[in-house]
């Protein structure tokens, strides 16, 4: 047998996300043709310490965070490690420089999705910083266009709520919805880009009234596909 690439995961941010990208790296290998098996580490991560760093826009402080969990990851036998959150990216850069081991990031093949699917604008669901900041700067053929006003500030809390509970109830889901649907019908977006791991929570089950791209999904294929590299033949 194969031995797989040895795949660190950073959780905890939120708990749903990281069990969403667990379920999902595991049905991948279940599927998948050849006789390598999965080997994955998972480290947990605060959301709460997560969430005041985003705030306070302390990049530094949250890098010294996850480099901790880089090092322990990298000490467990990780050779690769993502970070489970979109949010979690807006140091990504940073934790680049210090982590031991290569990061998978989730962003670096979101845009070749949308492309693939035709989609050259779209819109934006997730924290107000995600929507707010220039995480999406890298794309070069895709134009973002993010919820208006006040209901940018209400998908955050939603979506916030929804990322710490684990769980959606009607007002939050219809709050998201209905942000996802004004950005295609009054902003011109082909679909929307969920660049909120834990927003599966509300849409799975639900029609939603909208085409949508799951960055957590498009971020866990890219998981998978580094995970099938043997130990020997990396290519990250």
């Amino acid at each position: 047998m194969e031995v797989s690439m040895h795949i660190g995961l950073i959780g905890g941010i939120g708990p749903a996300a990281t069990e969403f990208y667990y379920r999902n790296l595991v049905k991948a290998d279940q599927t998948s043709d050849g006789d390598s098996r999965l080997e994955l580490t998972i480290c947990h991560a605060q959301a709460s310490d997560l969430i005041r760093n985003i705030q306070a826009g302390d990049v530094d402080g949250q890098v010294r965070i996850f480099e901790v969990l880089a090092n322990r990851l990298s000490a467990a036998g990780a050779e690769a490690l993502a970070v489970t959150s979109i949010a979690g990216h807006f140091c990504i850069s940073e934790l680049e420089k210090v982590s031991p081991i290569p990061i998978i990031d989730a962003l670096s093949g979101l845009e070749s999705a949308l492309i693939q699917n035709g989609y050259t604008r779209v819109g934006i669901l997730g924290n107000k910083v995600v929507m707010e900041t220039r995480l999406f700067d890298s794309f070069r053929e895709t134009e973002i266009v993010v919820p208006p006003g006040n209901s940018l500030n209400k998908v955050h809390e939603a979506y916030m709520s929804i990322a710490v509970s684990g769980a959606a109830n009607e007002d939050q889901r219809e709050t998201i919805f209905q942000a996802g649907k004004k950005m295609c019908d009054e902003q011109g977006a082909q679909a929307v880009v969920l660049a909120g791991t834990d927003l599966f929570v509300a849409f799975d089950g639900y029609e939603c009234g909208f085409e949508y791209v799951d960055s957590a999904l498009v971020h866990i294929d890219a998981i998978h596909r580094a995970s099938m590299e043997t130990s020997d033949n990396k290519s990250l």
